[in-house]
């Protein structure tokens, strides 16, 4: 399982990162999170097809869009 957080690089993209790796720890998900952003980024959520961000994507496929400070939320979206 790939899981990356992609967006600008600002704190709220910054923070949903954060968020991300804790609930993946608490789901017993031992994989690296990835943090891309800046042009990488950028390139990325175009490849994807995202219209806004932060996105989380799990193997190349966006599961959630926009920032959330709610870990449960985001472990539905990496459940999926």
């Amino acid at each position: 399982m790939e899981i990356e957080v992609i967006g600008s690089g600002c704190p709220t993209c910054k923070k949903l990162y954060e968020i991300t790796k804790q609930a993946a720890k608490e789901l017993g998900i031992n994989e690296e999170v990835k943090y891309i952003t800046g042009d990488k980024g950028l390139k990325k959520l175009i490849e994807l097809g995202a219209m806004s961000s932060p996105v989380i994507a799990v193997n190349e496929k966006i599961v959630f869009v926009g920032f959330t400070n709610d870990i449960e939320k985001i472990k539905k979206a990496l459940r999926r």
